[in-house]
Order: C-alpha cells, then structure tokens, then sequence
C-alpha cells in the first residue's frame, strides 16, 4: 500500500479515535426570530435587527432599526424607547418632513401616519464579512390608501474583528415610486433627521472629531467626516467608543452633526437638514456610514486612517 494513503488512513484513524469534532463552525452566525434577526460572530453579539413592527406605547410603531448594539466586550451600547424620547430606537434612519407634491403625508420620526413594511431580508457569510440586504417600502395612510411610494434598499455589511476593531457599513439607497417624494429633517435651525444613534446615557459620554475633543451644542456642529462616542463600560478604568464616518459619496459631506451630552443622548449626522430634498425615480439617493465599534478612547485610534480606507472602499 502506498506510504501516503497509510499516513492519510492514520490520520482519520486518530481523528474518529480523540473524538475531534471536524464540523465547521463559521466565523458569522445569523439567527433569525419571530421579531427579527439576530447576529454573532465567534459566538460573541453583534447585533439585533428589528423586523417586525415594535411598540412603547400602543400608539406609534416602529421597526427597520438596530438594537441592541453590543460592544466588543458584549455589553449594551444603544438604547430603545426610552422614557425621555420614546421614539428613539438604537441605530435607526429616519425624517420628519415626508412630502408627495408639497403636500405633508406624514413623520417617519415618531411614524405618525407613516409605516415600513420589510418585503426583503436576505443575509449572506462572505469570507472575513456577512451581510444583511433589505428591502423596504414607505407607505402612508394619508396616502392613496396606503399605496407604497418609497423603496428603500438598505445593506449593513459587518466586517470581521480586527485589532480590537468592529466596523460595520450601512448603505441606504431611497428611491421614490412616485413623483413629487421629498424628505427633510425637522423643520427648525436643527434639521435633525437621517442617521442616528441613540447611546445609552452616561454622563461622562465624551465626543471627539477631526480637530480634537467636541462640546455639544443645541444647533448644527461642523466638525468633519467622522465623529467618536465615548463613555465608560462599567468596568474599572474600561471605555467603549463608537464612531460614526460618513463615505464622501453621501450628497453632503461632510455633513454637519447633533450632539446630545445630556440624558437624551441622540447622536445624528444630518441629512438634508431642514430644506427638504426630492428623492428620484430613476436613480436612488444613497446614504453610506461606517460605524467602528472599539474598545479605549478614540485617540489612541489612528482615525484619519481609519476614515481614508472607508473613503477608498467602493459603493
């Protein structure tokens, strides 16, 4: 008998004999629920994903939306419905003005009048990767009874830890299936509306951006691409950051910021701001974010880097 066939027959001989269990485990797991979707990666959480239409209150419903977000050290990053704002959900998209022909149809917001019905979710392991890819329409009940006229295509693509780096892209295509579709953040000096970040609060929450530390401030902030969140993890002398970068094919970057210091720590990149804009029916408005998830402050963190391979990556 040939020398390497005895070896290889040696081989599965002791394999089958110590009991080694060759079944392979994949680095992303998901793991779908009645609600949503559920993703780990090594058997750590990642996150929760919001499919099915959730209430604090019995009146307003919301899903499309992601919580809990968990830090590298598996705690809670986000917050859901809390009391001070109850329309803030974990990491979620969203716009006050809602308009077809100038005329109001509803708030994506607080979703008054206005509902998204998840019709597409697909998820997919890549090497070093997994993806959930969403497909999603915007109706309203002031509407023509309801009739669907916005899709939106949503990707969130999780890339794979690296050096204490969790980095993870959305991508959020809007295209209006009728014409006259606008949107647009509040209608005050604010203009919040588009993605945000609600993190649970901590008084020592702490923001730094391109320049250096960042105090919050009522209005608009202009402070560049990439903005870090920062608080305490509960563990002695242990910080978890977050940070929010924006892809230079977004149609305003780099866009302005809110910040929130204080209890209803809502963080949002602004986009359009007050002046609504129209969303095409030939070719979709497509928003891109990177968010890192990092254990320590964001100084030690080489962000100009970080910021110039995301602004290389292709759409």
């Amino acid at each position: 008998m040939n020398s390497k066939i005895i070896v290889f027959l040696i081989c599965l001989t002791l394999i089958a004999v110590s009991g080694f269990d060759t079944t392979f485990k994949p680095l992303f797991v998901f793991e779908k629920t009645p609600q949503g979707i559920f993703l780990s990666e090594n058997g750590h959480p990642v996150f929760f994903y919001q499919k099915e239409r959730k209430t604090p209150d019995g009146k307003f419903f919301f899903n499309n939306y992601l919580h809990p977000l968990f830090s590298l050290g598996g705690d809670t990053l986000t917050e859901e419905f809390p009391a001070d704002h109850p329309h803030h959900r974990g990491i979620f998209w969203a716009w006050h003005q809602i308009y077809v022909n100038n005329q109001s149809i509803g708030d994506g917001w607080v979703r008054e009048n206005i509902s998204q019905d998840v019709i597409d979710l697909n998820t997919k392991i890549n090497k070093g990767s997994a993806q959930l890819s969403l497909n999603i329409l915007w109706k309203s009940s002031l509407f023509q009874d309801g009739r669907s006229f916005v899709k939106e295509h949503t990707t969130i693509l999780v890339h794979q830890l690296k050096d204490d780096i969790r980095a993870i892209d959305f991508e959020i295509g809007l295209i209006a299936l009728v014409t006259g579709v606008s949107i647009g953040g509040s209608n005050d000096e604010k203009g919040y509306g588009g993605f945000c970040a609600r993190i649970k609060h901590s008084q020592a929450l702490t923001f730094t951006s391109e320049s250096g530390p960042v105090l919050s401030e009522i209005k608009q902030i202009k402070a560049g691409s990439w903005m870090d969140f920062s608080i305490p993890s509960g563990k002695q002398g242990e910080i978890d950051g977050l940070t929010i970068l924006c892809h230079p094919t977004t149609p305003n970057y780099p866009a302005p910021w809110i910040l929130r210091s204080y209890e209803a720590s809502m963080q949002n990149i602004v986009f359009p701001g007050k002046e609504r804009v129209e969303l095409s029916m030939d070719k979709p408005t497509v928003l891109r974010y990177r968010l890192i998830i990092h254990k320590g402050s964001s100084l030690h963190l080489d962000m100009p880097k970080i910021q110039s391979e995301y602004e290389q990556t292709q759409p």
